[in-house]
Formats: C-alpha cells, sequence, structure tokens
C-alpha cells in the first residue's frame, strides 16, 4: 500500500511538472525549443550512422587479420582514421546542441518560477503564509538546473537507445544467425541472449535503486536546511554575537550537519549497492557475446570479423537496453529536483489560493473616490484566517499625519501593510487616491547592491537627480561624513549602523518626496534628539504629505494630528467561502508538499549516530 501511494504521489509529481513546463515547447519559446530539438535529432542521427560504420569496420579489419591481408589491415586503419574523425564530429555536435537546449530551457523555468515568486509580492507573503517552503531562491537556481538538464540527457540518451537497439539487433541477428542446441534450431539466438541479459540486468537494477528517490530527497531537504541555518546565522550576526549564542549555534549546525551526514551516508549505501550491478554489468556485457558466439566460431560457422562484429554489436545492445542501468542514480536526483520544484509551484498555487477566490474574500485596494485615504468596512486577519482588526471603517484626508498605538499583538503592523497594499489576508477596501506615490519605511530599511546614490534613489533608480542634491541630503539627515562617497560601490548594509540606515530612509524621502508616508517604528535605532530632528526634517519638508505611523514613543505623537488606538478584541476565525473551482488543484499542492516535507522523528535526536 505504501509503495501504491508513492508511486501515485510520484506519477502525480511528474503529471504537475510537465502541465508547467511544457510552456518552453508551447509558449513564445517553441520555435527556439524545436529548432534545438531538431539539432539534437540531426547529432543523434549522425552519432548512428558513425557507430554503425565502426561495427561495420570491425568486421573488416578483423576478417583481414584473420586472413593475413596486410593490404586490407592497413587500409583499415585508414578507414577508422576517417571514422575517428566523423565520431568526434558527432560528439562536439552533440555537446553543442544539448548543451544550448539544457541552458535555454533552465534559462525559462528559472525565469518562469523567479517571476511567479515576485509577481504579486510572493517573495515576501511566501514566508508568512508557507514557511515550510525551505531555500525557495536555491529551487529557483539550482533545482532548476538539475530538473532541466538531466531531461535533456535523458531524452537524447533513449532517442539514442531506442535507434542503437534496432540497428544492433539487426546486426546480431543477421550476423550472428541462428545456432542448434539439441536438435533445436534457435533463430536469432544472440538477440534473444542480449535481451534477456538487458532484462535480467535493468530489472536488478530497479529492484535496488527505487529507494534511492526517497534517499536522495531527503538527502537534498537536509542540504537545504543546512544552507538555511548558515544564511540566518549570517543575516543576525551581529545579535548572536552580542548575546554570545555562538555555542548554542554551533551545536544546531552540530546536529543539522550530523543528520545531513546521516542521510547522505543512506544514499551512499544505497549507491555502493547499485555500483555492484553496475560494475558487474561492464565487466561481464563485453565476454558474454563472446562466449554467445564461441561455439559457431569454434566450427567455423563464423570467421574472426563476424564475431567481434557480433561482440560491438552486443555491447551497443546492452548500451541502449541498459540504459537505465547507467542512469538510475540521475533519475533519483533528477526526480528528486522535480519535487521540490513542483513543490514551490504548488507553494504559490495554495498561496494564491488562501488569498481567496474572489475580491470579497481578501482586501482589495482600490481608487480613492477623492484625494483621502478610506478604510471602508477592512477586516484583516492572518493568513489561517485569525480575524486581528474587524470592520475597521476610517478616513484619513490629505497631508493628515495619523499615528497607530496600541499595546502589543492589537494588529498595527499588519494594518498598515494592508494599507500599504502588502497584506492581503481579510476583506473590505483600502482606497488610495489615485496617482500619488507612496513609500514603506519599515523598522530595518532594505538596502541594495550597489553605490550609496543608488540606495537613496531605490526603488525608482531612473529618476534624474543630481549628486549634489543627494550630498545635500545626505547632510540634512545627518550623514554629511558619507556626502564625498556617494558613487561608491560597498555593502552598504554591512558598513551603516542601524541608526545610520534608518537616517538613509529619511534620505530617501527627502529625494522622492512621495505623496504618501508609511513609517513602522522607523526611528526605533535613533536617540531622541536624533528623532526629533529627522521628524522635525520630514514635517518641514513634506508638510502636503500624508503620514502615517507606527511608534512606542510618546515623544512621537507631537508630530501627529491625530491617534487612531487598536483594542485588542477576542479572536474570530473568518474562512472565506470557497466555489469548487481550484479545489482540486488545491488539494494536489497540499498532498505534494506533505509527501516531500522530510518526516521528523518521535525522537528529534533518533536518526543521528552517536556522537
Amino acid at each position: 500500500m505504501a509503495d501504491d501511494t508513492q508511486q501515485a504521489v510520484q506519477e502525480q509529481i511528474l503529471r504537475r511538472y510537465w502541465d508547467f513546463v511544457k510552456g518552453f515547447w508551447t509558449g513564445r519559446t517553441r520555435r527556439r525549443a524545436w529548432l534545438l530539438i531538431g539539432a539534437v535529432a540531426a547529432a543523434v542521427l549522425f552519432n548512428l550512422g558513425v557507430q554503425i560504420g565502426i561495427n561495420r569496420w570491425n568486421a573488416y579489419f578483423f576478417n583481414a587479420l584473420e586472413q593475413k591481408d596486410t593490404g586490407a589491415a592497413f587500409n583499415a586503419v585508414f578507414i577508422f582514421l576517417g571514422l575517428t574523425f566523423a565520431a568526434a564530429l558527432a560528439a562536439v555536435c552533440m555537446v553543442l546542441a544539448r548543451m544550448r537546449l539544457q541552458v535555454r530551457w533552465r534559462e525559462w523555468l528559472t525565469a518562469q518560477l523567479s517571476q511567479q515568486w515576485l509577481a504579486e509580492q510572493r517573495f515576501y507573503r511566501l514566508n508568512i503564509a508557507a514557511p515550510e517552503i525551505d531555500a525557495p531562491e536555491y529551487r529557483m537556481a539550482e533545482d532548476s538546473r538539475i530538473a532541466t538538464e538531466p531531461i535533456v540527457d535523458f531524452i537524447i540518451g533513449l532517442s539514442n537507445a531506442g535507434l542503437m537497439a534496432a540497428a544492433f539487433i539487426g546486426v546480431l541477428w543477421s550476423v550472428g544467425g541462428s545456432i542448434s542446441v539439441g536438435g533445436f534450431t534457435i533463430p536469432g539466438y544472440m538477440v534473444l541472449g542480449s535481451v534477456a541479459y538487458a532484462l535480467i540486468a535493468s530489472f536488478s537494477m530497479a529492484r535496488v535503486g527505487r529507494p534511492l528517490i526517497d534517499k536522495v530527497e531527503t538527502k537534498n531537504a537536509s542540504e537545504a536546511h543546512l544552507r538555511f541555518e548558515l544564511s540566518r546565522i549570517r543575516e543576525n550576526a551581529e545579535s548572536i554575537a552580542l548575546i554570545g549564542g555562538e555555542d548554542d549555534e554551533r551545536a544546531s549546525i552540530r546536529r543539522t550537519l550530523r543528520r545531513l551526514v546521516t542521510h547522505w551516508m543512506e544514499v551512499i549505501r544505497q549507491q555502493a549497492r547499485m555500483t555492484w550491478l553496475i560494475n558487474a554489468n561492464g565487466t561481464l556485457a563485453p565476454v558474454v557475446p563472446l562466449l554467445l558466439g564461441a561455439p559457431k566460431y569454434l566450427s567455423g560457422e563464423l570467421t574472426l570479423g563476424a564475431l567481434m562484429q557480433c561482440a560491438a554489436a552486443f555491447v551497443q545492445v546492452q548500451y541502449a537496453l541498459n540504459w537505465l542501468v547507467e542512469n538510475y542514480i540521475r533519475i533519483a536526483e533528477w526526480m528528486a529536483s522535480v519535487a521540490r520544484i513542483v513543490g514551490l509551484w504548488g507553494a504559490f498555487d495554495d498561496l494564491d489560493a488562501s488569498l481567496g477566490e474572489t475580491k470579497d474574500e481578501r482586501i482589495m485596494i482600490d481608487k480613492s473616490p477623492d484625494e483621502a485615504i478610506h478604510l471602508s468596512g477592512l477586516s484583516v486577519a492572518q493568513h489561517n484566517g485569525r480575524v486581528v482588526i474587524a470592520d475597521a471603517d476610517a478616513t484619513i484626508e490629505p497631508g493628515e499625519k495619523v499615528i497607530l498605538t496600541g499595546e502589543s499583538g492589537t494588529g498595527k503592523s499588519t494594518l498598515i501593510r494592508a494599507i500599504a497594499g502588502l497584506w492581503p489576508w481579510g476583506q473590505g477596501r483600502v482606497l488610495l487616491p489615485e496617482g500619488r506615490t507612496l513609500a514603506f519605511l519599515p523598522q530595518r530599511p532594505y538596502i541594495p547592491l550597489g553605490s550609496l546614490k543608488d540606495a537613496i534613489l531605490y526603488p525608482d533608480q531612473s529618476r534624474k537627480t543630481s549628486d549634489a542634491d543627494i550630498r545635500k541630503a545626505l547632510k540634512r539627515v545627518g550623514l554629511g561624513h558619507l556626502a564625498d562617497r556617494v558613487g561608491e560601490d560597498e555593502r552598504w548594509d554591512k558598513v551603516l549602523s542601524g541608526g545610520e540606515q534608518q537616517r538613509l530612509a529619511f534620505a530617501r524621502l527627502i529625494v522622492g518626496r512621495p505623496d504618501i508616508v508609511i513609517m513602522d517604528e522607523a526611528t526605533s535605532a535613533l536617540d531622541e534628539a536624533s528623532q526629533e530632528n529627522l521628524m522635525e526634517l520630514l514635517i518641514g519638508e513634506l508638510p502636503d504629505s500624508t503620514l502615517i505611523s507606527i511608534a512606542h514613543r510618546p515623544s512621537l505623537e507631537r508630530y501627529h494630528e491625530r491617534k487612531l488606538m487598536l483594542t485588542r478584541e477576542p479572536s474570530e476565525v473568518r474562512r472565506p467561502s470557497r466555489t469548487g473551482k481550484g479545489k482540486g488543484a488545491k488539494l494536489l499542492s497540499k498532498i505534494l508538499r506533505r509527501s516531500l516535507r522530510p518526516r521528523p522523528s518521535p525522537d528529534p535526536s533518533a536518526d543521528l549516530p552517536p556522537a
């Protein structure tokens, strides 16, 4: 039953994967895709012709040796030089066509995933609604490569294997002929022997290698978790260092690393079992046709050239029919990455489904009928449906300065994210004046890579602003010591302190002059005097801009004209009504994501080896 369920899940994963990636072959890139496929097909056929030529050369050369025909043997050497050049040319054509197809397909897949990730603010919302989707950036970069490159190799391998099998089975049938055993004549006995040998090898490999897919998938998940932990430490290095948390982090990394090594060891043991079969097959395959053909050669029914031609054809047939034997490990790696790609795409679907299917099931950002900001029947909920703010109605007039206060957990930050269009979970409408620019200042402002000027102009770096204006803004917010470094490229998010980063965010406001400013603890890293200077600068520079703030310092209230107090209410859960549309896709997505999620042991240390 478990095997049937696993197989059904894998079939669903493959079907979902194909539904997604077939866009490369049917969408705007289809012309390039099919041209590359045509080039690959031509290279495969060219290679087949060369291999058939080499097989016939075996008969010609070894017959010349058997007959001690020096002239024919020398001719065979020159013929072989030509075949060698042709084989190298075929290989070069194959590499060029194959790798171009792989790169273009990966480019398309990564672009599709990254565009979906960045669209509709999924990169932000995914962390909230689907935290179990580990390392989406790794899935888009590395898993997309593994999910596309091997399948091109598989298609080429299968095509090549099928053509090789058909061509060289014909050679075995015509050259090997039949054999009489105990008065019975077995026609095409070399073909039967080749097929029987290949079936035994393939069945054995499939039997032994089947568990490898799950083991590779678990190993990849552990790899992603280790990368996540290391990245988290890097991102929070200062906080960890200040509180002396190195020992705890070291212990956590050690546990994660031990778990990863345990899963790697399982993969290694499984690959070792498969290596028994792979190496045994590699040793036996060239010998078996010689043993099968020896009786006819010794009886004089086969020439040495014919025997060697059959042996070479037998090896080619084995290579073709045992394609699964040679590629099962890569298939396992490919299947694991496909599952992670499908899991990420399914998370996108789940995220979209959690927002509701109609406008009434999510917070909508609409056009205001006037110049004011209106909250109309606004209910803000967590992504699981728990309502934190219910049925809010408010109007914020143009240029008004409003501060939101309330105890922790009343939904202040969630409310302003809803106003800024970041938080769609809930119901009701936020009406914003059309054509007005909006700036959001979080507690920790984002600083992109590049120059200091790029950081201040972000996200509208196309805006024409002189370096002199940038320097002036820096001086006015207390960053005058950086005025001469406007054009320098640095990791400014590492160079600047928390307070300096918040000052830089105010410099953005002075330069950008937005119509609506939303601040969430945007002065928390500043002292009272610095906060006072920056707030007075903001009010003086942008007197007509609407300001909505969250702050815990009472001293900030005097810079606002109105205070909205949020109070904690008994929580309720509102589930948006669902129509039948999309239920099947959502159910499949949940099944896939649960099936791909690593299963924790009852004892957290149960899967760890002794220290």
